[in-house]
Order: structure tokens, then sequence, then C-alpha cells
């Protein structure tokens, strides 16, 4: 039973990782420019999941965070510094809908990893009534 608690809690280390990864494009939705100033907007990033706990038991665990492919957003606002010369301003790949979503289904996903956490628990606190 305890390697059941070991399979959650690696669903939940990878569930909050996912959850982390959300909040930080969530939080740079709206940046056009790198760190070192550099005029390109930020791009999202998406986590993907592998089976395994990464030592080869169950589980599950972050395989990559990687960098979203598809083409940045323009906006016309000629008065934005990041501009180019016909007034269109890069933005992030980020959709906070999608965003929004997706924090929905990692956190579901947390719940029910902390609910399996507790049936076992339950199961295991019966076992030793059971034993007593």
């Amino acid at each position: 039973m305890i390697r059941a608690l070991d399979i959650s809690s690696s669903a939940l280390t990878a569930q909050r990782t996912r959850l982390d990864v959300i909040a930080s494009n969530i939080a740079n939705a709206e940046v056009t420019r790198q760190e070192d100033g550099t005029p390109v907007p930020y791009r999202r990033r998406l986590v993907t999941f592998t089976s395994g706990d990464g030592n080869g038991g169950p589980g599950v665990h972050v395989d990559a965070v990687q960098l979203d492919p598809s083409p940045f957003q323009t906006r016309y606002d000629p008065g934005h510094p990041d501009a180019d010369t016909r007034g269109y301003v890069q933005l992030p790949n980020v959709s906070l809908t999608m965003e929004y979503v997706d924090a929905l289904v990692a956190s579901r996903a947390y719940e029910a990893n902390v609910a399996m956490m507790n049936v076992t628990r339950n199961m295991v606190q019966q076992a030793i009534r059971a034993l007593a």
C-alpha cells in the first residue's frame, strides 16, 4: 500500500510542476522582451509527462518543459516601444483561456491524487485496526 502512496505522490509532484509552468505562462502573457532586453516575446511553455517515477518504478514524472512552437500573436499598437515599422507588436503565444483550462485540468488531477492518497491511508488504518 505504501507503493500506492508513492505513485500518488509522484503525480502530485508532476501536477505541481505543471501548475507552476501555467502560472509562469499567465504571468508573462504580455511580456514583449527577453530578460536581456531583446524585443522577442515570451514563448509559452508546455509540460510533458512520462510514465514511471524516473527511477524505474510506477508513477508519473515530468519528461520535459518545452517551448510552444506556435506563432506569436500580433497587435496593432504603433505607440508601443517594441512596434515594428508598420506599427505591429509581437506578443507572446499565450492564450489566457487555454491556460485557465489547463490549470483547471491540473487542479482536478491534483485533487484526484490527493483523494487516492486518502483512500490508501484509510485502507492502511483499517489494516492496522484489523491486526490489533
